[in-house]
């Protein structure tokens, strides 16, 4: 079985796994980060979602082997404490309803939010358009990522 060693949130982590792994089972399976989510298998939901290069990526999409040399980021790595402003916005607009989608609605809008630090609400309704909320809390996530704006500004 090959051996591969990624960099995930600032360490380099060496897994023993198939090539056509997920990096989303190897993140929860083999390293066990559970905060990226298992939504939909195919990319559609955004639970997922980790940062590629500092692209917001569906973890359930790529294979191990395609990413060995790529900077991977999760929900655990965006902050140790939470300290965040996305994550600081999130819990100021208190987004959580069952909280399922939530990680991988914050690093959507963290790499939006990097990418165009002075969104309208347009932008924000398109960035965020991929990522499904079965809560349908979305005019609270989108209210969240306009006081993340704000907090990076």
């Amino acid at each position: 079985m090959p051996t591969f060693n990624l960099k995930i949130n600032g360490k380099t982590h060496t897994v023993e796994t198939d090539a056509d792994t997920p990096l989303l089972w190897v993140l929860r399976d083999h390293i066990n980060l559970v905060g990226t989510k298992f939504g939909c298998g195919i990319g559609q939901c955004g639970a997922c979602t980790v940062h590629i290069d500092g692209n917001a990526t569906r973890s359930c999409l790529l294979q191990v082997s395609q990413i060995e040399d790529a900077a991977i980021t999760t929900i655990e790595g965006l902050s140790e404490d939470g300290s965040h402003p996305v994550q600081q916005a999130w819990k100021e607009i208190d987004v959580p309803q069952c909280g399922y989608c939530q990680s991988g609605q914050i690093m959507t809008a963290s790499a939006f939010l990097n990418e165009n630090p002075n969104p309208t609400n347009n932008d924000i309704r398109n960035a965020m358009n991929g990522n499904i909320c079965r809560c349908a809390s979305y005019n609270s996530i989108e209210e969240a990522v306009k006081v993340a704006s704000e907090k990076l500004s």
